[in-house]
């Protein structure tokens, strides 16, 4: 037990850094009424946006990558008709 309990605070107290970051005054009110609302601290509240807008970017990025891929190799007609048969959107 307690070997497991030091792993995990042994990952907690190397993945945390402390920084120092600049932001405007409005937006600091805005983080800390919105991390007072969600009962949580305004680092947790940064992290959480950070983390989020990082998996958008991934989004982003992939959503890129597949037009770009259906750019070079667009859909024929007829490519999927096969599939017709096999797609229900329910009451019409």
């Amino acid at each position: 037990m307690w070997s497991r309990l030091a792993y995990r605070l042994h990952i907690v107290i190397h993945t945390v850094k402390t920084i120092q970051m600049t932001i405007d005054e409005p937006l600091l009110k805005a983080v800390d009424r919105a991390s007072k609302v969600r009962k949580t601290t305004r680092s947790a509240f940064i992290r959480y946006a950070v983390e989020a807008e990082l998996r958008r970017e991934q989004i982003r990025i992939q959503e890129a990558r597949q037009a770009e891929g259906y750019a070079r190799y667009p859909v024929e007609k007829g490519e999927f008709d096969i599939w017709e048969k096999e797609q229900d959107w329910g009451p019409e």
